[in-house]
């Protein structure tokens, strides 16, 4: 491990807030916009599951070739900070025309409006920002401790703005004048915050050259420095166990937040009072936010990730049981518990998965001889993109396969059954998958093997 130290406190966390950024985008999708078009703008749940779902494939496409792009990029900030700087802008734009679809418009241009204005957000702009910001984690640090650091601070960023993404929203539209307009401004005032603090974030850290970034890492004798083509990298990622299994990490993990994103209708259909989302997710993110403050810490004294993150999502299992007999029970306290300490248990992955993708990308470097970190980062945007876009597609197809009706004053029983299904099982079921993959991710090993068996 390299014990240098390359980065400053005022680094950490400027880097740390880009994830406020990029879940004032995030949170407001994945929370709100399915609501948004079926209650406000009158669209069929149904329809738009599948126009997110396709949106995502087609999205899902775009991220190897932008971490392809971002490893060919040269430039006076780096090859990552252009990306996230320009790319934001888009985001910010296109986040306030997916929440402003014409209301006079017929339904079929409605949902072309919102399918073209969709994947735009994601399929270019996010897709740029997120796969640079994440690409930052090995271009910024080669110490592992500062890895694990950024990405704890990170997350707790992204969590703490999706508490209050998820708090506050329902209400601030509401107080903007509610309805379409309301939806609107919160849009464009989310837009505004997230096109600030992601240029603050841009500037707050530099680069490593890639002298740097190769020094003391010993290639493969076959080693060139020549360009590397996209058939290439697609080539050297497929061929890399461990991208793999953390792009189905981040898949399921993103699939179940797509699923789960029906909150707002568990909480108003079958508990009574919409008020409680924000309740609900601050129970799961704030001990996450604790744990993720000490992760680095454990990281440290255990020498590595691994068991620290089996051990955690072998115990979130146990207790994502216990929410589900709560959700049964109605007993709102044991389920808020449950969830919130599941949240802690899995909360290290959270803090960590960006210095386990720099090790699957200093794999490919030891065993290859190829720098693709770009590439190698769109693991994370694959995963949210296909994973989110297969949990929106599955959450309209499911609640319209269960029955619901828009702005109705009480479900059908069948409606009543699938939203339990979606909230209480369906994350025991990705959480179980999860922890498999957790099993078999021993990136860390492997390149302290590989390290071993060439450094003699």
């Amino acid at each position: 491990m390299n014990d240098r130290k390359y980065l400053k406190w005022y680094n950490k966390v400027g880097y740390g807030s880009g994830d406020l950024a990029a879940n004032c985008v995030f949170g407001l999708l994945s929370s709100f916009v399915l609501i948004y078009l079926t209650d406000t703008v009158g669209l069929n749940a149904g329809i738009v599951g599948t126009l997110i779902m396709f949106s995502k494939f087609a999205d899902g496409i775009t991220d190897v070739i932008f971490g392809t792009i971002i490893d060919k990029t040269h430039s006076k900030m780096g090859k990552a900070r252009p990306w996230m700087l320009w790319s934001q802008l888009g985001n910010s734009i296109l986040l306030i025309a997916v929440f402003t679809i014409p209301e006079s418009w017929g339904d079929t241009a409605k949902y072309a409006y919102f399918f073209i204005a969709y994947t735009l957000l994601n399929a270019v702009f996010y897709t740029a920002n997120n796969i640079a910001y994440a690409s930052l984690t090995s271009l910024i640090t080669k110490n592992r401790n500062e890895r694990v650091q950024i990405g704890s601070i990170r997350f707790m960023f992204s969590l703490a703005t999706n508490i209050t993404v998820a708090s506050i929203t329902v209400g601030f539209v509401e107080k903007m004048g509610g309805g379409a307009h309301g939806w609107k401004m919160v849009a464009i005032i989310y837009a505004i915050i997230a096109l600030i603090v992601n240029t603050i974030s841009v500037f707050s850290v530099k680069e490593l050259s890639e002298e740097e970034l190769s020094e003391g890492v010993k290639r493969n004798q076959n080693s060139e420095h020549s360009k590397i083509s996209f058939v290439e990298s697609f080539k050297l990622l497929v061929g890399n166990k461990y991208f793999l299994m953390i792009a189905a990490f981040y898949i399921l993990m993103y699939i179940q937040t797509g699923v789960t994103g029906i909150g707002i209708y568990y909480m108003t259909y079958v508990l009574g009072n919409p008020a409680l989302l924000g309740t609900f997710s601050s129970a799961m993110m704030l001990p996450m936010i604790i744990g993720l403050a000490f992760t680095p810490m454990i990281v440290k004294k255990l020498k590595g990730m691994y068991k620290l993150n089996l051990a955690g999502y072998m115990a979130a299992i146990v207790f994502r049981i216990g929410f589900i007999i709560a959700g049964y029970l109605k007993n709102i306290p044991m389920m808020l518990i449950c969830m919130a300490i599941a949240g802690l248990c899995t909360s290290p992955v959270t803090g960590d998965i960006n210095a386990l993708i720099s090790a699957a990308s200093e794999y490919t470097v030891r065993t290859k001889g190829k720098h693709i970190e770009g590439a190698m980062f769109s693991c994370s945007s694959f995963g949210i993109k296909v994973g989110g876009g297969l949990g929106s597609a599955l959450s309209g197809l499911l609640l319209s396969a269960g029955g619901y009706v828009a702005n109705a004053t009480q479900q059908s029983s069948s409606t009543i059954n699938m939203l339990q299904f979606m909230y209480l099982w369906f994350p025991l079921i990705c959480t179980v998958f999860i922890t498999i993959i957790m099993y078999f991710l021993k990136v860390e090993k492997a390149n302290t093997d590989w390290d071993l068996k060439h450094r003699k």
